[in-house]
């Protein structure tokens, strides 16, 4: 692929020791931009929001009128339109530039259409190139194998990023980001849209009051259809055939992964169902499932992941059905906690009786006060020392379950602080030093690598078991080298020498 970045022919001069030690950097690393970042005037000039210790803002922050963040764009289809239409809407973003490898698909068109201004491109290390003094701000929302490189980039050349989940495609390119972030000390945020809304401050308030407490164990669940569902589960090898579309550069959209045939199995959000690529149902709603417990129970990493069930497993794409068993270690005075996972259509956990609204399938024997459902919307059971909670994915918040003991306390439970804006928002008031992310790196990060890992345990069908001090699989050597994927292809390792 050559080196990142074309170099320029001119860079600009300055006096300033940080932009010398910036230039340096960049040689060193093969990376050349036309232009250093250049600090917002709205970040010198806005004043932030002031919050008490609960995060009720005292004093709202003061924005000048044609304050807003020049974004760019990198992912327009599918999901990705949503991202720019849902930043966009917030009425402080510019969006300057999109960016996709199928610009000028049908997926793409719309978006392209909305904003005829942006500056367009296929590949982002030319945006960056062309436009690296011009953006405060990127957002990436393309396949999640794809994540990382487009990142770690703007990171390092001083961009905001906005990134959606899961973060990264292996749990050693998270680890990368979570350096990075602490290195080049920007704004970052992991598109768990609910982490800043209000089930983030009750969940943060009942752990802080004791309301919820002495979790042992956690049961979620995802039991929607999925692409790969009925797929030919006896696959030996990845599909290939067919026309590239004209509007799609092939090359570009494997960015640092090795080259693989075009099959449409590949593109259109397909590539979530392929462990080369994505991170299946896991990566896909356990960050909307399990965003809240594991920050606030501080969960970190697990020491053990069991597959209990893998139903249709394969070596190249995600199983029809999983259930896996997450084991978390005492943390301080908190008990060790048992997350179990269930996805695929009939794959439902048995859940407590009192649960509410449920259709209870009578056919299927059940443990003592527990039944099964026939149906069940994806979210999760929180199994508390003397209180039961149900919560669900997203922005829903927990409800206790309606036994005597959920009665009792209805009317005297804590007051929590309401949230006045949404993670779009909250992510460019970051970047315009207005306020904080509440889905930084630092804790959106671990969460991936929390799925990281149980990926590699439905790659392989096998428990594996982790070091949470050197960040280890010890009992399987594939498993392993698994948590760093595949070495980077010619011509992209320098992005891996950027954290």
């Amino acid at each position: 692929m050559g080196p990142l970045i074309k170099k320029c022919d001119v860079m600009k001069k300055t006096s300033n020791r940080k932009n010398n030690n910036r230039r340096d950097f960049i040689r060193k690393t093969g990376v050349s931009i036309g232009s250093l970042m250049v600090l917002p005037s709205h970040v010198l000039f806005a004043k932030k929001a002031v919050r008490d210790a609960s995060g009720q803002v005292i004093q709202k922050a003061v924005v000048l009128p044609n304050d807003k963040v020049n974004l760019a764009c990198c992912g327009i289809g599918n999901r990705g339109a949503s991202v720019v239409r849902d930043l966009y809407a917030t009425g402080a973003a510019n969006v300057v530039a999109l960016c996709d490898v199928n610009m000028g698909s049908k997926k793409t068109l719309k978006t392209m259409e909305i904003h005829k201004k942006a500056k367009q491109y296929q590949d982002f290390r030319t945006l960056f190139e062309d436009m690296g003094d011009q953006i405060d701000a990127v957002s990436v929302a393309t396949p999640d194998f794809s994540h990382f490189p487009i990142t770690i980039l703007a990171m390092s050349l001083g961009k905001n990023v906005y990134v959606e989940k899961p973060l990264t495609r292996t749990f050693q390119e998270s680890e990368m980001l979570i350096r990075a972030a602490k290195k080049y000390n920007v704004a970052t945020q992991m598109g768990n849209q609910g982490h800043c809304q209000d089930n983030y401050y009750q969940f943060k308030t009942w752990v802080e009051k004791g309301i919820i407490n002495e979790v042992k164990e956690i049961t979620t669940h995802m039991n929607g259809r999925r692409r790969w569902h009925e797929w030919d589960t006896q696959m030996k090898q990845f599909p290939v055939g067919g026309k590239i579309p004209k509007t799609l550069d092939w090359d570009i959209w494997h960015v640092a992964y090795p080259h693989h045939d075009f099959h449409k199995n590949f593109i259109d959000g397909q590539w979530r169902c392929w462990y080369a690529f994505g991170n299946g149902a896991l990566g896909d709603w356990g960050a909307h499932i399990m965003d809240g417990f594991h920050q606030f129970l501080d969960l970190g990493l697990p020491q053990k992941i069991e597959p209990k069930k893998l139903t249709g497993h394969n070596d190249l794409f995600y199983p029809q059905s999983s259930t896996l068993a997450f084991h978390f270690p005492e943390r301080g005075d908190m008990p060790k906690v048992k997350v179990t996972w269930y996805d695929g259509v009939e794959n439902l956990p048995e859940v407590p009786e009192n649960f509410g609204d449920i259709e209870i399938d009578t056919r299927v024997k059940t443990r003592k006060g527990m039944v099964k459902p026939k149906k069940l919307r994806a979210g999760k059971v929180i199994y508390g020392k003397d209180l039961t909670f149900r919560g669900g994915s997203h922005s829903r918040t927990l409800s206790i379950l309606p036994d005597e003991k959920a009665k009792d306390i209805q009317n005297n439970l804590p007051e929590y602080h309401k949230s006045e804006t949404n993670h779009f928002m909250n992510f460019l008031n970051a970047s315009r030093g207005l306020e904080k992310t509440l889905s930084p790196f630092e804790v959106s990060a671990p969460l991936s690598q929390v799925f990281c890992l149980g990926t590699i345990a439905q790659q392989l069908n096998q428990t594996i078991v982790f070091d949470r001090k050197t960040k280890t699989i010890t009992n399987n050597a594939r498993a392993n080298q698994l948590l760093k994927g595949y070495s980077p292809r010619n011509g992209w390792e320098e992005f891996y020498k950027l954290a």
